[in-house]
This record gives C-alpha cells, sequence and structure tokens, in this order.
C-alpha cells in the first residue's frame, strides 16, 4: 500500500483566482508548520508543485526526508484570463461562464485556462506515476487546493459539486491509501494540526 498525505500550502492571503501565478505563502506560523512536519511520516518522501507556495511549504516541513523533484503536473487549476482576479469581476464580465464553471463543471474552463476534467486528467497522470515510481512508500505530496480536491474525488469517487464542498485549509493533510488491489481508502481529510 502506498499512503499520500496530500498538504496544502501556506496561505497566500490573496482574495482573488489563483492558479498558475507563483505567489509566495506566509510561513511566518512556524509553530504549526513545527506541528506539521512531526506529523508527517518521518520516512516519506516530499514532493511538491513546482510553484514556489508550494516548495517554500515543502521545504518547511521536509526536515531530514528525502525530496523528489518538483513537479509541474501538480499545480493548481490553470485559471487562464480569470488568473488574479476577483469572483466579482469575471462575474461582471463573463456571468453566464464562470456560473457553467461551478454549476457544470467538468468541461467548461476559463478563457486559456482548463476544465476541471483537465486538471483531474493531469494530476491522476502525476500521482499515478508517483505511486508507480514508489509503490509502497509514504509520499508527502505539497500541493494545492484544486489538486487535493482531484485525489478525494477519485479515492472517495465523489461527484463534482460534493467535491467542490469540501473544506481544504492551508497547511492542512489529507491522507489517502492507494491499496494493492487498485482500491482507495480514505483517511483523514482536512486535518489542521
Amino acid at each position: 500500500m502506498t499512503r499520500l498525505f496530500l498538504v496544502r500550502h501556506g496561505p497566500t492571503h490573496a482574495k482573488v483566482m489563483v492558479g498558475w501565478s507563483d505567489l509566495p505563502a506566509d510561513l511566518s506560523d512556524t509553530a504549526a508548520l513545527s506541528r506539521l512536519s512531526a506529523h508527517l511520516p518521518q520516512t516519506g518522501l516530499v514532493v511538491s508543485s513546482d510553484l514556489c507556495r508550494a516548495t517554500a511549504t515543502a521545504d518547511a516541513v521536509q526536515g531530514s526526508r528525502t525530496r523528489l523533484p518538483h513537479d509541474p503536473n501538480l499545480r493548481e487549476i490553470n485559471f487562464g484570463a480569470w488568473e488574479l482576479r476577483s469572483h466579482s469581476e469575471i462575474e461582471s464580465q463573463s456571468p453566464d461562464l464562470i456560473r457553467a464553471y461551478w454549476d457544470h463543471p467538468g468541461d467548461v474552463r476559463p478563457p486559456g485556462g482548463e476544465s476541471w476534467h483537465q486538471v483531474c486528467a493531469r494530476v491522476d497522470r502525476a500521482i499515478d506515476a508517483l505511486i508507480a515510481a514508489h509503490r509502497g512508500r509514504d509520499l508527502i505530496v505539497v500541493a494545492h487546493f484544486g489538486v487535493i480536491l482531484t485525489q478525494i474525488q477519485r479515492a472517495l469517487r465523489l461527484d463534482t459539486h460534493a467535491v467542490f464542498a469540501q473544506r481544504i485549509d492551508n497547511l492542512s493533510v489529507t491522507q489517502l491509501t492507494f491499496l494493492p488491489d487498485g482500491h482507495w481508502h480514505e483517511g483523514r481529510i482536512n486535518h489542521v494540526l
């Protein structure tokens, strides 16, 4: 079995849609980072998205654990033209499209961005490759809200509306286990230490 410890990066404090923009994380809560690092398996392999908010968070919790190369396929959703814009700003310019994006997620995508199905396919490939390369190991994946939701949806077989209702706090851990028979086992979701 392979255990995944999905860690959401530290907060950016941005009040806009942040996907592929490389905003830094606020990692000033060193006590929370210490608790998080202590909670994660000491023999786990650490991998992160290549965006600085994830890499810096991974650096902060890595300790003596082995680090794998950053993986751009573990990036957040690509919001395209909606990137770094507020929901109200987007709604005022593209009300039907943003409503369809949230109300009927799947194939709807922001201009120049990716749909939910595209995000899921990208992240699933990355996670599957990690599991295949490190079968039986604990994997600490420091990534983003959307990335974590893709794996919750896959493991729990939730529809998109149910998975979007999940709360995933910054510096939280979601644990999922991939079993040798190809099934998933749910651990704690959004565990804040």
